[in-house]
């Protein structure tokens, strides 16, 4: 059986063992075929089934959540972590709290993480995990018996050495402080490696905040580099509201660029003179509303509930939101509009059609899986700082940051050539890099 049939039955496999996880069978389709140039290279992965093993988690959790509301009423969600790969270290990968969230999306999620994880060259394996429970509109108080409730199910999973969970869509430092409290409490531990994204007064990393964003924002300012451009002077949109899209915002205008729209769930809003930062983050991170009221309080920017966010003109887009945000149709327009470069903040946001036409149009495209690759890589600092019970200032934090970035950027472009590809082919690039490190040591590991 030639390398392409190979891959294809090991596709065919994973569709027939998890059927209904659509997303987890678009992560799939995305990264395997890909890697046929590294296994025609490389036989001895066929042999040992090294794609096989990668492709099905170590474990999967599921379990009930049960919690009381505000009201007194008995409220039940479902509670997952997809322990997917620990071949280079414990898992990490975060935690999801949206009703979106089903076993084939963290599987989807978790198998991002094997390859992004990989690329930071980071002592750090794949996982993610979740629930479906939704924390917009809860009180402080409905939070935390939820976080303490799933908590007491999943602490017998984690720990520093084992798997570190860390933040995601609806898990914030509240979210963070009230999971690692129970965890405390039931251990009788104060593990501060166990989670990561933690205020910095008590073990948290400077910048790990903003290093979603930032990160995202540094590889495509080293993507543009490569066609002897920068963000100075550019036009950027940026889909989403929430911490990555705030943050890369921050930098984008750092650098000299300026961001002339961003969106929420409700739609987006457009202001040409460039996003007032100040007050985004007033709205979305103290009044919490949606993000017409940015609209109603600047002068001169207009909301619209319709249509997409990447029909605005712009040389650079960075989606920043959720998975399979930028479609097809979202694609054409950019081209149509003169994008240069669209680096992804968000996991897996572009579908296959949409990354199909940046690729005929030579569009710079970066997977997210290596332009944010920025937030583990800054939890895994993280962890570093609490083992060894020392504190970095955000500048040092930063600084790494950057270099792994840079790094990562540079690791893709060196892998596509190896593997006779442009250089310009990041997708190719980050998921050989990524499986290559992978592969070798599961090699070394046996057959676990």
């Amino acid at each position: 059986m030639d390398v392409s049939a190979r891959i294809e039955a090991v596709y065919a496999q994973i569709v027939h063992r998890n059927p209904g996880e659509s997303e987890f069978h678009q992560a799939a389709r995305e990264v395997l075929p890909t890697l046929a140039p590294v296994l025609g290279a490389h036989p001895e992965y066929l042999d040992a089934r090294i794609v096989e093993r990668l492709c099905e988690p170590e474990r999967q959790l599921v379990f009930r959540v049960p919690w009381v509301d505000d009201d007194g009423e008995v409220r039940v969600n479902r509670g997952f972590r997809v322990e997917f790969n620990s071949a280079l270290g414990p898992y990490k990968g975060g935690l999801r709290f949206h009703p979106s969230v089903n076993l084939g999306i963290v599987k989807f999620l978790g198998f991002e993480q094997i390859f992004k994880n990989a690329l930071t060259g980071l002592a750090i394996g794949g996982g993610k995990g979740g629930a479906d429970f939704d924390p917009k509109g809860r009180s402080d108080g409905e939070v935390m018996r939820f976080c303490q409730s799933f908590m007491t199910e999943l602490y017998r999973h984690l720990g520093e050495h084992t798997d570190v969970p860390a933040g995601d869509i609806g898990v914030g430092a509240r979210e963070i402080g009230y999971l690692f409290g129970q965890y405390k409490r039931v251990t009788n531990r104060f593990e501060a490696g166990v989670l990561t994204g933690k205020p910095v007064g008590w073990g948290g990393s400077p910048a790990r905040t903003e290093a979603t964003g930032y990160g995202t924002v540094h590889f495509a300012q080293e993507m543009l580099r490569t066609r002897k451009k920068d963000l100075d002077g550019l036009t950027v949109v940026v889909s989403g509201s929430g911490n990555v899209a705030l943050y890369a915002i921050e930098k984008v205008h750092a650098l000299g660029g300026r961001v002339v729209a961003c969106s929420d769930s409700s739609g987006h809003v457009v202001d040409p003179d460039g996003i007032d930062l100040a007050l985004l983050k007033e709205i979305k991170e103290v009044r919490r509303e949606r993000i017409a009221a940015y609209a109603a309080a600047k002068p001169g920017a207009v909301f619209s509930g319709r249509g997409s966010v990447f029909e605005v003109p712009c040389e650079v887009a960075l989606p920043c939101a959720t998975q399979n945000e930028l479609t097809e149709q979202s694609a054409i327009a950019l081209v149509k509009n003169g994008v240069l470069a669209v680096a992804e903040g968000a996991n897996m946001p572009c579908t296959p059609a949409a990354i199909e036409i940046f690729r005929e149009a030579d569009v710079l495209f970066g997977p997210g899986k290596a332009a944010n690759a920025g937030g583990v890589a800054t939890s895994a600092l993280e962890m570093q700082q609490n083992a060894s019970r020392e504190r970095w200032t955000f500048a040092q934090t930063e600084a790494r940051l950057t270099a792994v970035m840079t790094e990562v950027h540079t690791l893709c472009r060196t892998t596509a050539d190896r593997y006779d590809c442009s250089p310009d082919d990041y997708a190719l690039g980050a998921n050989a890099a990524g499986f290559v490190r992978v592969a070798e040591a599961m090699a070394a590991q046996g057959v676990v």
